[in-house]
């Protein structure tokens, strides 16, 4: 009888993880295009699919009324333009979270605020006004109670980086150290996570001599990088190596890493293909709900990026092109941890959710048939 019930609880276990795969994961919805389906029709596309968690980068007041009772969790961004005057006084962030948070908190389910997004304090005189507006953003919240619920933070590109190789090396640049410490002890201080914007395509097409492309599309079969007590078989793990060794420089050891953007482009570059762009977000899926070799058997919450195609875009070819869906909202390959699909080119049938509540209900069934058929023969 333990024995039984042991199996019953393994089973349901199987069933729990799979439905962890969509919980870590969500789908960034830019709308920098001229041909994009309305709000409503976007949201109804993200609840077809079962995807649970969108990131946008302004406060779109289309998408955010679309966005009321859909029970999808939403990370919502301070347009880098907004953030110097929101830095310069707290009744401006006070009036920008009244208008974009509080109006739509009965029925939106917020999850971050990132105030700016890949900033380089280099060359962006904006850097100066982060810290200050991500404060002051955090005071508006608090005003309505709301700081422990909604976290802010800000998202970086790792250019932020001087040093990324070996992963145990990682170092923020002199021209970013003194903008990325004060922001880390912010998170540290208010527990909330840094978002990085994570693409190992762009390292790939920069170095192509010595990067293998396998080792940026998880299909290398062997160990590329031995690192100390760390092993990396692929360049999204040692990628964010180098980034957590960063942080463990500054104080930010235990600081929890969101990876806000990760995607491959499917045309208009260098390995830029539909089949890469599958392989790419096929493994990136598998891979985020283990974890990474620094931080195993840890969910890795990760925003997959994009939605759409963008048409307007650029400077480079590849911008256009890192969509799931094209414009007319048809899918643009099958992505299999995500959609079950009788027709690869019908948006309609590729299904997350429904993948998912059919693996975990069938895992029930079968756990439940077992426990009956043991019990009846208990009796007779």
């Amino acid at each position: 009888m333990v024995n039984m019930v042991f199996l019953l609880l393994l089973l349901v276990l199987i069933g729990l993880e799979t439905t962890g795969t969509a919980q870590s994961l969500g789908v960034c919805y830019g709308r920098v295009a001229n041909n994009l389906p309305s709000a409503e029709e976007v949201i109804d596309l993200y609840k077809i699919n079962g995807i649970g968690r969108m990131r946008i980068y302004d406060p779109d007041q289309a998408t955010l009324e679309a966005l009321r009772g859909s029970n999808i969790e939403l990370v919502i961004g301070v347009r880098n333009e907004d953030i110097q005057s929101i830095a310069y006084s707290v009744s401006s962030a006070t009036n920008w979270v009244q208008n974009n948070i509080l109006k739509y908190s009965q029925d939106v389910k917020f999850r971050y605020i990132v105030v700016g997004n890949e900033i380089n304090p280099s060359n962006d005189a904006t850097s100066k006004f982060v810290l200050l507006a991500m404060q002051n953003i955090y005071t508006a919240l608090a005003s309505s109670n709301l700081q422990n619920q909604i976290k802010v933070s800000t998202a970086i590109q790792m250019n932020l980086l001087g040093s990324s190789y070996p992963p145990s090396q990682g170092v923020f640049s002199p021209s970013s150290i003194s903008y990325i410490i004060p922001i880390v002890k912010f998170l540290v201080d208010n527990e909330a996570p840094l978002l990085a914007n994570v693409y190992t395509y762009f390292s790939y097409i920069s170095d192509t001599k010595d990067i293998d492309l396998s080792f940026a599309l998880f299909t290398s079969t062997t160990i590329k990088v031995h690192d100390g007590q760390y092993a990396y078989q692929n360049l999204f793990d040692a990628t964010l190596g180098a980034l957590y060794a960063a942080l463990e420089k500054i104080g930010g050891a235990n600081l929890e890493v969101v990876v806000s953007e990760s995607g491959w482009p499917s045309d208009g570059g260098v390995a830029a293909s539909i089949e890469n762009a599958q392989i790419y977000h096929e493994n990136l899926i598998k891979h985020v709900i283990t974890g990474t070799p620094n931080r195993p058997n840890q969910a890795l919450e990760t925003y997959l990026f994009a939605m759409f195609d963008e048409n307007n875009k650029g400077p480079d070819e590849t911008e256009r092109h890192y969509g799931l869906f094209t414009p007319d909202k048809q899918i643009k390959y099958q992505i299999g941890q995500l959609f079950i699909s009788s027709d690869s080119r019908s948006s309609s049938s590729h299904l997350w959710r429904e993948g998912i509540i059919f693996s975990y209900c069938f895992t029930l069934i079968i756990s439940l048939l077992y426990l009956i058929n043991c019990y009846m023969g208990i009796v007779y």
